[in-house]
């Protein structure tokens, strides 16, 4: 199933995480010496879905592997944790199931966002989801980092203030600030805006005249870079307090090996955290600073004629397409990250490290060997001499007896 464009203004672009591998920014279009628009190519709708079924089949592996370890866990930190996942995948799920069959809706109506939504209460909606499952994620994450920095710097204290109650209380209170946050442009604060190339809404970066705006989408892309600064810093904290309690415990012992596997496991993981939060949403927040700063915004690109004093300006909205897509990428490896690779990856990654590790060991072994042999065989040969000079003597003593 392909959409077709209709005009130049418009191109074939798709909000769903993931397609920035399989489909081009652009389309091609070409303008004769009249200054009309030539049609441009097709896409397929098939990838905005592909995306939206891989989606949600890993946030809902992950809720399901949350649940069933959430009832067999007896330790109260570890049920905290499992919270805070179980909640970012649900968070996920919702933000895919909201927003991903309205972009299916507008491919269906040939890229054009006025046949789902002739009024303009969609594009608003659509906007609240966005900001609510794009900001969601970055604060439960935060609150997971912080969660495992204080569980390894402050035990004691972690054990005696932090239990699961605490945990439910602050994933509401993060749900609840970041949906007030999303709603202030549905009470006049801010505008959500049909962005280019007209298949998704968000954020209005550039409308001064908008009662503030600026301040909204300055706020957001703020909040977002303090989350994101967060997290990294307590992670690094995290893995800090990990690789010095592992070198101090560096002993031959079963428990100490154990410990030393699960840091391994731990700081693989945080680094595959930080990596993925960074790809997938540094663009985005930069570049909305940077949007903001210039008093542009996508959405003037759906109206703008393809000439050499727009060319700019359609550069900036190409980068911010595939920024939000990378942001939006983030609902899909969230789970994998978090849960899913870390019983599959790491295991086999430690594994591999560990037969490297002893195959360097069986090396070193060999090289020893040569000499191994010529010392065993040296004191053989002593043993053999120390053994005949004892029969001698022996014979010497019972000769002498005899006489």
């Amino acid at each position: 199933m392909t959409s077709k464009c209709q005009s130049s203004d418009v191109l074939p672009q798709n909000l769903t995480a993931g397609t920035i591998m399989w489909e081009s920014n652009l389309s091609k279009s070409s303008q004769d010496d009249t200054g009309k628009s030539a049609s441009c190519g097709s896409v397929s709708v098939f990838f905005p879905i592909t995306m939206m079924i891989t989606g949600m089949v890993g946030n809902s592996l992950a809720m399901l592997l949350v649940y069933s370890a959430y009832r067999k866990k007896e330790n109260k930190r570890k049920k905290s944790f499992l919270l805070c996942i179980g909640s970012l995948a649900l968070t996920d799920l919702f933000g895919q199931l909201l927003t991903s069959p309205i972009v299916i809706s507008v491919y269906r109506a040939d890229l054009k966002w006025k046949r789902v939504d002739p009024s303009g209460t969609l594009c608003a909606f659509f906007g609240v989801c966005m900001t609510t499952f794009g900001l969601c994620p970055l604060f439960l994450a935060s609150a997971m980092a912080i969660e495992r920095a204080l569980a390894i710097t402050a035990p004691h204290w972690y054990s005696h203030y932090m239990n699961t109650n605490v945990t439910k209380q602050v994933l509401v209170i993060i749900w609840c600030l970041v949906m007030l946050f999303a709603l202030l442009p549905i009470a006049g604060v801010g505008k959500y805006t049909l962005q280019w190339p007209g298949t998704w809404c968000f954020i209005s970066t550039g409308d001064k005249n908008v009662t503030g705006n600026t301040f909204f989408a300055t706020t957001f892309a703020a909040l977002g870079i303090f989350s994101l600064l967060v997290t990294l810093s307590c992670n690094v904290v995290t893995i800090r307090a990990l690789v010095t309690r592992c070198r101090t415990k560096a002993t031959s012992t079963q428990s100490s090996k154990q410990w030393e596997r699960l840091t391994t496991e731990t700081v693989i993981q945080l680094m595959g955290i930080m990596c993925v939060l960074l790809i997938c949403w540094s663009p985005l927040l930069v570049l909305m600073l940077k949007m903001i700063s210039t008093h542009t915004s996508s959405h003037q690109c759906n109206s703008a004629a393809v000439s050499l004093s727009s060319q700019d300006l359609q550069v900036d909205c190409n980068f911010f397409l595939t920024a939000i897509r990378l942001a939006s990428l983030n609902q899909i490896l969230d789970p994998w990250v978090y849960l899913l690779l870390r019983e599959i990856l790491l295991r086999k990654f430690c594994q591999m490290a560990s037969a490297v590790s002893k195959c360097s060991l069986d090396v070193q072994k060999e090289t020893q060997c040569p000499l191994d042999a010529l010392n065993k065989k040296a004191i053989q040969n002593d043993n053999v001499n120390k053994q005949s000079l004892n029969m001698e003597n022996s014979n010497l003593n019972g000769g002498n007896e005899e006489q």
